[in-house]
């Protein structure tokens, strides 16, 4: 009775999505250990659990980023302020959200220095004084560090004062070798969330009041979160020759004439652990995709202090980790329902169940995390359908999610069909634009949907704006994000 009380509790403690989804996400960041909360307000510890799945990004990411020509460096943590000064609409943009450096020890600085909110500055800095010709182009950087903006309102992974990130910085020649880069990036961050995060993603280009500060286009992936709201999970920004201006950045081209470079900027941060969580999760915890889970196989010895049973587990386990799988035993002193449901809200994709009896017949228990569903298999096939069954849980979960996603976007036609929607069914809403400023403003006003972005694939829904009934330029995926 005891033990069925223990299991009892590790599930209630986390509160259902249907009743209070904000509170469920806390309840399964806190109850799997990803990240606590900081003695620095708005700061975040990112626990173990958390950061190997962030390790898993970087190194997936980090990959990726290599076979496209980007090579990695190290920028200061300062920007001094005159510096971040020189791009007008860059320092407009942020200013709300610098920290500012003013003593350094009990001496008061000459120059305030900002922590760095992003660091197109110092990039831009360091091209000006490296790039001399166009043999020294393209520059394809990348930095792999923390930023810090003073967000008011803060929730874990998915906004806080301190996060980590990575921010490409690249320099071009021309115009259009700037705008190839740019939805390159874009499409290997797309790539990514399908292919190792299982979350199907909206490409598209956000609206010009949506974009990055300083830029002359912002392309984004969107994901819709398993309550229907948005979450913008990468961006990729286009800044023509803007900061080159601003900066001085120029090269002498084949003709011995100068001109500008032309550069682009694009990041990923550990927001989308907020995007695995709630896009895969259910009332039970965690779900994490093969692919990225930083364990991928837990192995549950049952009746574990009868002889032989642990050194089984122990055997199969390094029999899977040389097959090239995450693996480990739960050799905890715990009762076997306790150890499953802490596998299952911990969103490990497959559980092996090893007892005495499966010992004399040869064969272990297989449970998937994502379907419960449960079967048999032999030691000597095990390595085998591990893999199959690893492959077939990474594909299901991306399939769930395309589905939720097609299931959660709906047309609009009116303003008041767009209301119901967001009020009733939650999710994306497809709506014509005529491209005006100020009906996207109203749009928000009325409804608290923001324009997600403009899509590469666009679908003629009507001839006129949502808003205004004036000819319609684009359409448009708006919803409620996060």
């Amino acid at each position: 009775m005891a033990n069925d009380k223990e299991n009892k509790k590790l599930v209630e403690e986390i509160t259902s999505m249907d009743v209070d989804f904000a509170q469920w996400y806390t309840d399964v960041v806190k109850k799997a250990e990803l990240c606590d909360y900081s003695s620095v307000k708005g700061c975040m510890v990112i626990e173990p659990a958390g950061y190997a799945i962030w390790e898993n990004i970087q190194k997936e990411l980090d990959r990726r980023f290599k076979e496209t020509g980007v090579e990695n460096c190290y920028m200061p943590v300062f920007i001094p302020e005159s510096l971040l000064q020189k791009e007008k609409d860059h320092v407009e943009g942020f200013a709300p959200e610098v920290a500012w450096v003013t003593h350094g020890g009990s001496e008061e600085l000459q120059e305030r220095l900002c922590v760095r909110p992003t660091s197109e500055t110092l990039f831009c800095d360091y091209y000006q004084r490296v790039i001399q010709s166009y043999r020294d182009l393209p520059k394809c950087y990348n930095q792999w560090c923390s930023v810090v903006r003073w967000e008011k309102t803060t929730r874990p992974f998915l906004r806080s004062r301190e996060f980590l990130w990575q921010e490409g910085h690249t320099a071009h020649a021309t115009a259009e070798e700037a705008e190839d880069r740019t939805r390159l990036m874009l499409n290997v961050y797309a790539d990514f969330c399908e292919e190792v995060l299982a979350i199907p993603v909206v490409r598209g280009q956000k609206t010009e009041k949506e974009r990055f500060a300083g830029a002359e286009a912002t392309y984004t992936i969107e994901a819709l979160m398993h309550d229907g709201q948005a979450l913008q999970s990468g961006t990729s920004h286009n800044f023509g020759d803007g900061f080159a201006r601003a900066f001085g950045i120029q090269y002498t081209d084949k003709d011995n004439k100068l001109q500008y470079v032309h550069q682009t900027s694009w990041g990923l941060s550990t927001r989308i652990i907020g995007a695995i969580i709630m896009v895969h999760g259910d009332n039970d915890g965690l779900k994490l995709p093969p692919r990225i889970a930083p364990v991928q196989i837990m192995i549950c010895p049952i009746m574990q202090k009868k002889e032989g049973v642990l050194e089984k587990a122990d055997e199969l386990r390094d029999e899977l980790i040389k097959a090239g799988f995450r693996v480990k035993v739960d050799d905890r002193d715990k009762n076997p329902g306790f150890k499953f449901a802490d596998c299952e809200m911990r969103g490990i994709p497959l559980r092996v169940e090893i007892g005495p009896r499966d010992i004399e017949k040869g064969e272990a228990v297989l449970v998937r995390r994502d379907t419960r569903e449960k079967e048999t298999v032999s030691f000597a096939e095990l390595s085998k359908r591990v893999g199959e069954l690893l492959e077939s849980i990474q594909q299901d979960m991306f399939d769930r999610a395309k589905a939720h996603l097609e299931a959660h976007t709906f047309a609009a036609a009116s303003m008041d069909e767009m209301e119901e929607i967001l009020d009733t069914k939650k999710g994306f809403v497809k709506a014509m634009w005529c491209g005006c400023r100020e009906c996207e403003d109203a749009i928000k006003e009325k409804t608290g949907a923001t324009s997600r972005c403009i899509p590469f694939r666009q679908e003629k829904l009507a001839d006129t704006c949502i808003y205004c009934g004036k000819p319609a330029q684009k359409m448009v995926y708006f919803g409620r994000a996060y």
